[in-house]
């Protein structure tokens, strides 16, 4: 009798995004056997979950792929989404990186002989190490209580956004002030649309601030490299909204006062959905004063940076409120108020039943110190705060990528000196 033999590899890299691109390229750089699994094509998220008008939200600089900086004519610009692409493409082909595209693994399991086996979509391989670089953000999340508004409302997650032609004739809600959310009130505001903007409590963020884009400076302070385990939050800021700011049109602030000034509706944090209305929570004002408090907070370690080093720069003056909510509805009639559709700017959930390992916290999420895990031969990499905050974006993703490999060739050379993990993190 034929026993098929899977096919085997040292190391199988799960997900082709920047992280696992960077994986490779180190795996490549040294000489060990491994494959690239991606379930989609190369740059598929930033292909097909943007809208037309995207931008990166920070410079062109920070995109620092190893061994492929940015080389372009703009540094200090913000790539749109076609840009993004082809920077990521071209990454795969400058070192001819081994993906396998259009490979949706199934499950991922341990042999009795230590094996990982992973089933595919095209069946299955081992392998003596597995890095799963697939992120955090894996299903599109729509509250439950979005199956209580009428039927006649049209309902997209801002993932599936694309543009404000594509959205029924009237006024749109956008549910969440995260970076997407904003963005995308943003584009329907410049679009002439009516929006209605449900604000929770995401930071945001100066875009430039005494003669220099924030990032710039914030990159000087070093917060970009700034460890989780140094951070006052520790493994808590894992659960934090990024800040809000945009690239687009050059770079400029996301001031939600602003648009309320010019006329967009902004509520309170939505509580639940009942009798085909809205209903908020009493905290936009809330809301809108802790964002201006990090924003403002941020200008203040900007100052304090200048003043210690003597730096010569022009004084801007910290942000003070155009406008302030007045009595704010805590309900609203979609019928009434003429709302066509609604974007649910509310994130992504994340799905790892894929996974037959036992690597997971009680929150069901992957523990690990800097995507190693407390089991031999694997390692996760490209998730928000990895290590820093830089982990998750393309300015960091390569330093976190480096690292993994030490403990990838100590592991597959049968030494013990990999990162002793006594217990679970969060």
């Amino acid at each position: 009798m034929n026993i098929a033999v899977k096919p085997h590899h040292s190391v199988v890299v799960i997900g082709g995004g920047q992280a696992g691109l960077s994986m490779s390229y180190f795996l490549k750089q040294s000489g060990i056997d491994h494959v690239v699994l991606e379930k989609e094509r190369i740059a598929h998220a930033w292909r097909t979950q943007r809208w037309d008008a995207f931008c990166l939200v920070t410079p062109n600089w920070q995109c620092k792929l190893p061994g492929f900086h940015y080389q372009g004519k703009d540094p200090n610009g913000f790539m749109p989404k076609d840009e993004i692409v082809a920077y990521v493409e071209n990454y795969a082909k400058h070192f001819d990186a081994p993906i396998m595209e259009g490979v949706r693994v199934l499950k991922l399991s341990r042999e009795a002989d230590g094996k990982f086996v992973i089933e595919t979509s095209q069946g299955a391989m081992t392998a003596d190490a597995v890095v799963l670089a697939v992120g955090g953000y894996h299903t599109p999340n729509i509250p439950r209580m979005a199956e209580r508004l009428s039927e006649d409302i049209m309902q997209i997650h801002s993932s599936n956004y694309r543009n404000p032609a594509q959205l029924p004739e009237g006024e749109i809600l956008v549910v969440g002030s995260g970076q997407s959310g904003c963005q995308i009130a943003e584009d329907l505001h410049l679009a002439g649309r009516k929006v209605h903007l449900v604000v929770g409590s995401a930071p945001r963020c100066p875009r430039f601030y005494r003669g220099r884009d924030a990032v710039d400076w914030l990159d000087d302070l070093g917060q970009y490299d700034l460890p989780v385990e140094q951070h006052p939050l520790k493994e808590g800021v894992r659960k934090k909204a990024n800040h809000y700011l945009t690239g687009r049109g050059g770079g400029r602030d996301i001031d939600l006062r602003r648009f309320a000034k010019e006329g967009m509706k902004l509520y309170g944090r939505l509580k639940d959905v009942a009798n085909g209305k809205l209903e908020f929570s009493d905290d936009l004002a809330k809301n809108l004063d802790s964002a201006d408090s990090v924003y403002n907070g941020i200008c203040g370690l900007i100052d304090k940076h200048i003043a210690e080093n003597n730096i010569e720069a022009p004084v801007t003056p910290h942000y003070q409120p155009v406008w302030t909510p007045g009595e704010v509805p805590m309900t609203l009639d979609p019928a009434s108020a003429g709302i066509t559709g609604v974007v649910w700017a509310t994130g992504f959930t994340s799905d790892w039943s894929w996974v037959d390992l036992p690597i997971f916290n009680g929150g069901n999420y992957p523990a690990h110190i800097r995507g190693v895990t407390a089991m031999d031969g694997v390692y996760v990499l490209g998730l928000p705060w990895l290590h820093t905050w830089g982990s998750g974006r393309f300015v960091g993703v390569g330093r976190d990528a480096e690292n993994l490999l030490k403990h990838i060739r100590s592991g597959l050379s049968g030494r013990t000196d990999r990162l002793p993990l006594l217990r679970a993190v969060v």
